[in-house]
């Protein structure tokens, strides 16, 4: 239960951020138009130094069991995921939009700098397992369910900036080169931006969108209820199920890190999307904010049964 009290710490700590991010753009001095600029710096400079820098670790047969056990586990979540939002969408009426925000997290912005400030920087090589394969289904599945087709491009895959980065930390690993201090003293700099940047990011959301519309629109709780309560309890209880954090050596702290990935709120990437496919990205946008805000709940609550049952 410590574990689950130190989360609600470190995200009321970013709660704050996203409150200063809301009050500027109330306030006037920015618009919510303006964190373009914002999210710019975060995809293409804090996002890869975060990645590359968690590659440059030490290579050792547990830390490669360990990648291959988390990249295995956050696979197999995301076929749950996958799953359970098509068993789901027909009786529920959930339209591509919706299903696309109860499957994928916002694990690339937020668990990051949780796992950082809960566990070091020793766990965040194995929350990057989940974020490749979710960047991967990004630009593959939720792509084409946006679209309304299965036509796939693969170009947007390959040159996503965070999959190159990913692929570039990797083969750094695997060569093991290790980069000069400085440069792996300034990348650990600007990753530091990460969680405060990402909130900052989501306050400015929220001030564009008024909070009764978010808040007084009953059918935004389905898919925030898929997301943030339904989903973590199936995953949580399969993982029980399977004894998962007896596979391998400190199997239980690996295991949090791509849980901790699975229950973020709605991934921010997926409003983007929903404008760029002609979708409802207004709709996207208020799941987003309730998801996130209501996180500040649901993800202590979900650790603590975690550290409870595993």
């Amino acid at each position: 239960m410590q574990i689950s009290i130190l989360l609600a710490q470190q995200i009321a700590q970013l709660f704050l951020i996203l409150i200063m991010g809301y009050a500027v753009v109330k306030a006037g001095l920015l618009k919510a138009s303006d964190s373009r600029v914002l999210s710019v710096v975060m995809v293409y400079l804090v996002t890869p130094c975060v990645i590359i820098n968690a590659f440059q670790i030490d290579d050792t047969p547990e830390i490669r069991k360990g990648l291959l056990y988390s990249m295995a586990i956050a696979a197999a979540i995301h076929v749950v995921l996958l799953v359970l939002s098509a068993l789901l969408s027909r009786p529920l009426k959930l339209d591509a939009v919706e299903q696309v925000n109860v499957i994928y997290s916002n694990a690339a912005a937020l668990v990051i700098p949780l796992v950082k400030a809960l566990m070091g920087d020793a766990y965040v090589i194995y929350s990057c397992a989940f974020i490749i394969v979710q960047l991967v289904l990004l630009w593959t599945h939720a792509s084409s369910l946006l679209q309304g087709s299965s036509a796939l491009d693969w170009k947007k895959v390959l040159t996503n900036i965070n999959m190159i980065a990913i692929a570039a930390g990797a083969l750094l690993y695997w060569f093991r080169v290790v980069l000069p201090a400085p440069l792996q003293n300034t990348m650990s700099t600007v990753g530091n931006m990460m969680g405060p940047m990402g909130m900052l990011l989501a306050g400015m959301a929220i001030a564009e969108k008024p909070l009764r519309e978010v808040f007084c629109t009953r059918r935004n709780y389905l898919p925030t209820v898929l997301r943030l309560v339904v989903c973590p309890l199936v995953v949580l209880v399969l993982l029980w199920v399977c004894h998962a954090s007896s596979w391998v050596a400190d199997g239980k702290n690996i295991l949090m890190t791509v849980y901790l990935a699975a229950i973020t709120p709605a991934c921010a990437t997926v409003t983007s999307m929903a404008q760029l496919y002609d979708r409802d990205a207004a709709h996207s946008s208020a799941l987003y904010v309730l998801t996130t805000l209501l996180s500040i709940v649901s993800m202590p609550i979900m650790i603590g049964l975690f550290d409870l049952l595993l």
